[in-house]
């Protein structure tokens, strides 16, 4: 015994006027001025209203996060290859997309660096200052402090500190004629 199943019955398309046309698209554009903006409440209330041009902005950490979407999947091989800089840069780059995805759930920056591809350091911001016992302020280089009002640099902390010496570079010597070179191959060994 074979079940046929009901053939299903075609309707006609209705044939309107342009008068009940027009009525239509009047009471569609009526129902979407009443339509209240997007809250947007997949982002954290403390990022919400950021403009635009904002350097976290979330507009432009959605584009952030839809580029390095496309990144990663053209690095999928990536993640189990022995080069250990291609493996590294997936990690990497699987790292900044978790954290800015975390960032618009909580409003909270966790990277180092931001921008579509990482290119910009974040800057510190200093919240609640320390005082030494003598009631100087305690200051770190490339921190910004309210009330200065800029950014805390290196010859700032020469002009607050004279005795100290110049920051040198681990690659860079002050006196090189004193700096002889070992034979190391010769060396004896302890």
């Amino acid at each position: 015994m074979i079940n046929k199943k009901p053939t299903k019955k075609f309707r006609k398309k209705r044939q309107l006027t342009e008068d009940q046309k027009q009525v239509l698209r009047d009471r569609i554009n009526k129902a979407r001025e009443k339509l209240k903006p997007a809250a947007n409440l997949t982002v954290d209330a403390s990022i919400r209203d950021l403009p635009d041009d904002h350097a976290l902005a979330p507009k432009k950490v959605r584009q952030w996060i839809k580029h390095t979407k496309d990144k990663l999947s053209g690095m999928r091989g990536w993640k189990t290859s022995n080069d250990a800089k291609q493996k590294s840069e997936y990690h990497y780059t699987e790292g900044y997309l978790h954290n800015m995805q975390a960032y618009l759930r909580d409003g909270t920056w966790r990277d180092m660096y931001y921008g579509e591809d990482r290119n910009y350091l974040i800057k510190y911001r200093c919240v609640a200052m320390a005082y030494y016992p003598d009631g100087t302020p305690k200051r770190s280089v490339g921190v910004w402090y309210p009330d200065i009002g800029k950014e805390y640099t290196q010859e700032m902390y020469y002009e607050d500190n004279p005795g100290t010496k110049p920051y040198r570079k681990r690659g860079s010597l002050l006196n090189k004629s004193k700096v002889h070179k070992t034979r190391r191959k010769y060396r004896k060994r302890a």
